[in-house]
């Protein structure tokens, strides 16, 4: 059970980097050649690149050359679908929160 672990360990932290999230997030919409990626999550080539090769050896991804560019989508729906749960949890977080401080606010107003 400790290598089960040790890999679900590797997975998450795979999952835990921001920039990676964001790509993910833009090729749900479906495959999208690199310069594209970079451009929509306003990133550096090298930075992108970098991540989205992790992404391709944990076969998160897949990718295909036409040319010169290198097309990337999504392979593994299952972490998709992981990272929908989890990003739709923590924006309802976000979101209460939000309405709980404003909530909040309004009692403080005029109290002195």
């Amino acid at each position: 059970m400790g290598e089960v672990f040790e890999e679900v360990s590797n997975y998450f932290f795979l999952l835990s980097e921001p920039t990676r999230l964001k790509i993910l997030h833009a090729l749900c919409a479906g495959e999208r050649p690199v310069g594209e990626i970079v451009t929509e999550i306003e990133s550096t080539q090298a930075n992108v690149s970098r991540q989205l090769n992790m992404l391709y050896r944990a076969r998160i991804l897949g990718r295909r050359k036409e040319g010169t560019q290198v097309y990337y989508r999504i392979d593994d729906q299952a972490t998709i679908d992981l990272c929908r749960t989890v990003c739709g949890q923590m924006a309802s977080r976000i979101e209460s929160r939000a309405s709980a401080e404003k909530v909040a606010g309004t009692f403080m107003v005029g109290d002195d």
